[in-house]
């Protein structure tokens, strides 16, 4: 090409220097990454809307270039490194690096907190399982009209003398645990139950629960029993029922001879 011809080149040939900057915005990622390994190859270039209202208004032209992730568990995860430049001044300034997912990316599952993520036995020894304000197993042990229920000293000073506990099992928290207990191996649809000779609600082994749950629950407390020390439901039952007893089968003659019944007779004919 002469240098008549690269001299009436239109202006807009001219190679973007935001666009250019390759190598810069790749140097920044590698900052950022602290390993030129992590940072792979150049995905491309977007150009940035900048309002032209705002702090940003100031800031010209703004361009975003992508580069690949390397980095070990980040699949499909690329580096997004956005530059900017004001017109008319050759500086070029980072603005952010970010390690931003794909379409295909791999991705953390979905924060659960973690009184959802909790499920029986996963408390041991040591461990504290505080509840929450708004657990709705629970409800105030006091009511509106306790002098003590806007005044957090007034209850405190209640359960220290032993008026009562400041909470208690809510209508919901007492059905989740008759569905949780009766669906379980104590409940009338566990193997045992089916054979008992008794439900547990007649044994005289049986230990009613206190309260509004009296009918449905209690505590066995037959050692000998497989349900020993624990919920059982009223129609939860075992082989260990106080009322339960042998039945004593009475023993048959066992004849070993042939008999002939001579009480009646046949009339032969010739």
């Amino acid at each position: 090409m002469s240098e008549s011809s690269a001299a009436v080149r239109p202006a807009s040939a001219a190679v973007d220097p935001l666009t250019a900057a390759i190598e810069p915005a790749r140097a920044a990622a590698v900052e950022t990454a602290g390993d030129a390994d992590a940072v792979g190859e150049h995905l491309g270039a977007t150009p940035e809307t900048v309002s032209a209202e705002g702090a940003a208004a100031h800031l010209g032209e703004v361009l975003t270039h992508t580069f690949a992730s390397r980095l070990p568990g980040y699949v499909g995860w690329h580096w997004a490194v956005t530059i900017a430049r004001v017109p008319g001044d050759e500086r070029i300034t980072v603005d952010e690096v970010v390690l931003l997912p794909g379409d295909q990316a791999l991705l953390a599952p979905a924060w659960v907190p973690w009184h959802e993520r909790l499920r029986p036995g996963d408390l041991s020894v040591g461990d504290v399982l505080p509840a929450t304000e708004d657990d709705p197993r629970l409800a105030p042990a006091y009511t509106v009209d306790d002098d003590s229920a806007d005044d957090p000293e007034g209850r405190i000073v209640a359960g220290e003398i032993g008026l009562g506990r400041e909470r208690v099992l809510s209508r919901e928290g007492r059905s989740e645990a008759v569905a949780r207990w009766t669906a379980g191996e104590f409940g009338p649809t566990a193997p045992m139950a089916r054979q008992a000779p008794g439900p547990c609600a007649s044994c005289g082994f049986y230990l009613p629960l206190a309260g509004s749950l009296r009918q449905v629950l209690g505590a066995c407390g037959n050692a000998y029993a497989p349900a020993e020390g624990r919920v059982v439901t009223a129609d939860y039952g075992c082989g260990a029922h106080s009322q339960a007893t042998l039945v004593v089968v009475q023993d048959t003659e066992v004849v070993t001879s042939a008999r002939y019944d001579t009480s009646e007779y046949d009339v032969l004919s010739d």
